[in-house]
C-alpha cells in the first residue's frame, strides 16, 4: 500500500491511500466522495484539476481522469466548462452517500465481532464504553 499526502484547498493534507487489492481509479473515486462526504469539499466548491490531484495522488493524469468521471456518474461532481468541476449542491445526495458510507463502515465492524463470536449485547457494551471514553477525550 502507498500512501501519498496532498494539499486541500483550505492546506489541510489530504491523503490518498492506494492498494494493489482494486483498480486504482475506482479507490481514488471512493477517496474524493469520502472527502466530499465528511465535508471537506463544501457543496459548489471547486475541485483541484485532474492534473493537480493526479500529481498530489502520484497517479497517471488519465487514472484520476477516470476517478473524476465516475464522480460525475454519480451526481456527486459537476463539470462547468469555464469553473471545472464543482462538488454537487443537492444535499439530499450528499447526505445518502454520507449515509450509505456509515452504514458499509457499521455492516463491517459488525461483521468483524460477529467472526469474534460477540452477542447483540456483547457488542452494545463495547460500544457504549467506546462512545463513552472517545466523549470524555473530545474525540466526538
Amino acid at each position: 500500500m502507498s500512501e501519498k499526502y496532498s494539499e486541500k484547498s483550505g492546506g489541510e493534507a489530504m491523503e490518498w491511500k492506494i492498494t494493489d487489492d482494486r483498480p486504482i481509479w475506482m479507490q481514488l473515486s471512493e477517496q474524493l466522495a469520502a472527502q466530499i462526504a465528511a465535508g471537506a469539499y463544501r457543496p459548489g466548491e471547486r475541485l483541484p484539476s485532474v492534473r493537480e490531484c493526479a500529481a498530489q495522488a502520484g497517479v497517471n493524469p488519465n487514472t484520476m481522469q477516470r476517478a473524476m468521471a465516475d464522480l460525475e456518474s454519480q451526481g456527486l461532481v459537476i463539470t462547468n466548462r469555464t469553473a471545472g468541476r464543482c462538488v454537487t449542491q443537492d444535499m439530499e445526495r450528499i447526505k445518502k452517500l454520507r449515509s450509505g458510507q456509515a452504514r458499509e463502515q457499521a455492516v463491517r465492524f459488525l461483521e468483524q465481532m460477529g467472526t469474534l463470536g460477540y452477542t447483540k449485547e456483547e457488542i452494545r457494551q463495547v460500544l457504549e464504553e467506546a462512545l463513552e471514553s472517545m466523549t470524555e477525550e473530545g474525540k466526538l
